[in-house]
């Protein structure tokens, strides 16, 4: 489906116009323009690239480039999903560190950004922006108008479709919200736009629609690996229902863990014909779609020349090189390098021996492992984990040198292999020790490249370990160190926790950021979350 990406950027021009632009309440939008509804929908290929747009909000910021965006309040080139998940996910926890001075970067580092951390802003309307496209979508595509635009037979089917996919997009950006927010705004394709402010969900109750929603398209997506490549189909759905489970207890209380459905789900998605990748650092690089496909189960596709804009996997490789340390033609961005993010001292370390020679997921290099000045670029190991070229050596796709073909692994089997290995350690049902430690051991084989560094048995914390080793740098660490009780707890440290060099606990509240200042601020039916 890379190349369906080419549409999508035609498609801003000409169907963005209709749907919405983010102002004021971030959920209470209304078209700017005078091009009808009635007009856009009109045929099937209306339907299409209007439901292509609801994809295309993954990896577009909106307008003809990358300079151009289509949420106000934020510098465009900050304001792709994948950049502002990554910054939230990955800066607020023990692996990676961010040197810019730009506002909100100290913040994150110190994982203490606040109620006007431009990051919190920028994710939180991103992904309602997602969801708003996706409720416009929903409300123009139900049976009745479908009748009465004349859109039958495959053209109704194909919609119908749709409106599935458009409904786990949806869900998945809601799971978002759940996981870093909270208790958001929400609105549906039920809700009449403008009419009033959103109302406030609270966090169970968000859960609960979540797991109804991606239940309720199970008969209508696509069976795994049968759909196009970059959509999603019945498996990212059940990846999200087993990530859901997995951490029920942090969204919905102790006492209400659903570790037996995050096994059940986990094994419908290994049980779908879904393989491990033969090498680890193939997965991030440019033909993934080819050397990988075995192991994607959800991407986001980015094309160097028609997905142009400085967040995405364009963000993934050039923030993490240094022009002065490496040749940036091996990074396939010869006029590239950003020099800004690295690890925290604490990654590497769980590797032991960092260098790659043993376990080939190490993909570090550098001088100094220690962060000992947020500020300063040579403290904290590089990490060299996406790469704009392909496993031959051969460049992206690139315009200038800089933009980046790479797509990235939003949903992928070794994650669901955790996920059942943990699942089962905590007292799931359905499945078996071996199976999770066999699971567990797959990937540590392929890790090594032979059995040498398998375990006989597994704990928890080795788990959350190998989570870290196989995970790192993908966007799920704050959210698994929550889950493990160590995100802000004093007994697990890590450089700048809190603010402090060699790290402090952080209030309890910290487990949640905040809903923007702003929104709370337009929205009187919001309340902001406890601490803040």
């Amino acid at each position: 489906m890379k190349t369906s990406y080419k549409i999508f950027t035609a498609i801003l021009c000409t169907v963005l116009t209709v749907l919405v632009s983010c102002k004021k309440d971030a959920l209470n939008v209304n078209p700017t323009n005078d091009l009808t509804a009635d007009q856009v929908y009109s045929s099937p290929a209306g339907y299409k690239q209007a439901f292509l747009k609801i994809y295309a909000s993954f990896a577009l910021t909106g307008g003809t480039g990358p300079t151009s965006g289509d949420l106000a309040g934020i510098d465009p080139g900050q304001s792709d999903f994948l950049r502002l998940f990554w910054n939230l996910q990955e800066l607020s926890s023990d692996e990676a560190i961010c040197n810019w001075n730009d506002p909100g970067v100290y913040d994150t580092d110190y994982s203490m950004p606040g109620s006007d951390n431009i990051m919190i802003k920028g994710l939180y309307t991103r992904s309602i922006y997602q969801i708003t496209v996706a409720n416009e979508f929903l409300r123009e595509s139900t049976p009745d108008k479908l009748s009465r635009r004349g859109i039958t037979g495959s053209d109704a089917a194909a919609v119908t479709r749709y409106r599935a996919e458009a409904r786990f997009l949806r869900a998945y950006q809601y799971w978002v919200l759940l996981d870093l927010f909270g208790n958001p705004p929400f609105v549906t394709e039920q809700d009449e736009i403008g009419k009033t402010s959103p109302k406030q969900i609270k966090r169970a109750d968000l859960f609960k629609y979540i797991e109804s929603e991606l239940k309720a398209i199970d008969g209508d997506l696509a069976s795994p690996r049968t759909g196009d490549y970059g959509r999603a189909d019945k498996a990212a759905a059940w990846t999200i229902l087993a990530r859901l489970y997995l951490n029920a207890e942090v969204y919905l209380g102790p006492g209400n863990a659903r570790y037996t459905d995050a096994v059940t789900y986990a094994a419908q998605v290994i049980n779908a014909g879904y393989g491990l990748a033969q090498n680890y650092k193939n997965l991030f690089l440019t033909d993934n779609k080819n050397t990988s496909a075995n192991e994607m189960i959800l991407t986001i596709n980015y094309d160097g020349f028609y997905t142009q804009n400085y967040g995405g996997t364009t963000f993934l490789v050039n923030s993490m090189v240094n022009p002065a340390e490496v040749d940036l033609a091996s990074f396939g961005i010869p006029n590239g390098g950003w020099w800004g993010n690295r690890s925290k001292s604490t990654l590497p370390a769980l590797f032991g021996d960092y260098s790659g020679k043993t376990d080939k997921r190490a993909l570090f290099f550098g001088a100094k492992t220690a962060n000992d000045d947020v500020g300063t670029f040579t403290d904290g190991l590089r990490v060299f984990k996406y790469r704009n070229v392909s496993s031959t050596g051969a460049a992206g796709g690139s315009q200038n040198g800089i933009f980046c073909s790479l797509d990235f692994p939003l949903l992928r089997l070794a994650d669901v292999y955790l996920m059942y290995a943990e699942a089962v350690l905590r007292g799931g049902a359905g499945g078996s020790t071996g199976q999770a430690l066999g699971y567990f051991n797959a990937l540590r084989q392929r890790a090594y490249g032979n059995s040498s560094a398998n375990l006989g048995s597994i704990t928890l914390n080795d788990i959350l370990n190998e989570r870290a080793r196989e995970l790192y740098f993908e966007g799920y660490r704050r959210t698994d160190l929550i889950r493990f009780g160590k995100y802000t707890d004093a007994s697990y440290l890590w450089p700048w926790k809190g603010g402090v060099k060699g790290g402090k606990g952080l209030e309890s509240f910290r487990t949640l950021f905040p809903l923007p200042a702003s929104d709370v601020i337009a929205n009187t039916n919001l309340t902001q979350n406890t601490g803040y």
